[in-house]
């Protein structure tokens, strides 16, 4: 029997669900590519102020419809920061303590908000230490871990219910192209990525799921040999996308392609796209848009047109101290300057 406490729980996630305004699709002009649309999903206006919120509301659901989360469960995540923030925001909104395992090197503005909304922040030394130290965290407590990497691609109903696929095709019904021929994403967990491409398999749509992986990740070598098994020594430095190991919630059968993109391309990006949207973005969405350039050329040279979708995944307020700090980021990127020409060549 489903406990007053977790029904009202339920209710409170539905409720919060209904104030929130679906995000909005951003139509970018670029006269350079003639015939061809590109589109931002602007995730950045959900109340956590990214892409993640979506997943968290959808842990939490999964969580206490398994009967994992009662009233007086502790909420451990491992999480690069982002997703920790949202689940902080929900963990708050159902009088819940709440953990994030995150390596020291996260922004500091991700754990701030972490602690704005009364989380609390684990801090380790690599990325790969996240997933131990989150079980352990869980085991101690007698907690619940939420485990993203494996549950983001089972938590959210990829047949639709407004999910972001969903949300994408929907706002495209009006466009000179109603279907996109590429849909662009980055994968951190694998979760989005995973319901992309199934509900693009599920309408039967012709668009192309591009998937980009940014340095140090990886999941573009695990797509290329097919094998999910491979692992790396190194963090990815694009916060919130590519991992150390393939995550349980990576399905390439769903990936039609997938680019790697240079950390530095990823940063010179976002200064590009700070000029045009006259706003600063969070360097997954530079991932994301230089991969849509990339396809964009492929484009133009076959004389090719058509639409394609990628998204803005949060808010570059978040790394002022990182990405948009020129000492930082020539310490820690390196020059972006070979990228910054490419761009305005375009």
């Amino acid at each position: 029997m489903t406990s007053t406490w977790v029904k009202n729980a339920i209710s409170e996630i539905d409720a919060d669900y209904q104030r929130s305004a679906d995000t909005h699709l951003i139509r970018i002009s670029l006269p350079e590519f003639p015939g061809i649309y590109f589109y931002l999903k602007d995730e950045s206006t959900h109340p956590t102020g990214s892409l993640k919120h979506r997943l968290a509301r959808s842990l939490f659901l999964y969580g206490l419809c398994n009967g994992w989360i009662n009233q007086d469960t502790t909420i451990i995540e491992a999480s690069s920061g982002s997703t920790a923030v949202s689940e902080a925001y929900f963990a708050r909104l159902l009088g819940l303590p709440f953990i994030a395992v995150m390596p020291k090197c996260t922004a500091k503005r991700k754990i701030e908000q972490i602690e704005f909304y009364g989380g609390q922040c684990h801090l380790v030394e690599h990325s790969s230490q996240i997933y131990a130290a989150s079980e352990h965290l869980a085991k101690t407590l007698n907690g619940h871990y939420m485990d993203q990497f494996t549950y983001a691609e089972r938590a959210t109903d990829w047949r639709g219910n407004n999910n972001i696929a969903d949300s994408i095709f929907r706002q495209m019904e009006r466009e000179p192209f109603t279907t996109p021929k590429y849909i662009v994403m980055s994968a951190g967990t694998g979760g989005t990525s995973a319901t992309l491409g199934r509900y693009i398999h599920y309408q039967g749509y012709d668009t192309q799921l591009v998937v980009v992986d940014p340095e140090h990740s990886v999941f573009y070598d695990c797509y290329q040999n097919h094998d999910c098994s491979l692992t790396g020594e190194k963090s990815s430095r694009i916060e919130g996308i590519g991992r150390p190991r393939a995550e349980p919630s990576f399905i390439p059968a769903v990936i039609d392609s997938m680019i790697k993109v240079p950390d530095a391309a990823s940063i010179a990006t976002i200064h590009w796209l700070h000029n045009i949207l006259g706003r600063k973005v969070g360097a997954s969405t530079g991932t994301n848009v230089w991969g849509a350039l990339q396809l964009a050329k492929q484009m133009r040279e076959k004389k090719e047109t058509g639409a394609i979708v990628t998204l803005l995944c949060d808010s570059g307020e978040r790394y002022l101290d990182t990405y948009y700090n020129t000492e930082w980021v020539a310490n820690n990127i390196g020059s972006l300057a070979p990228y910054t020409q490419q761009l305005q060549d375009l």
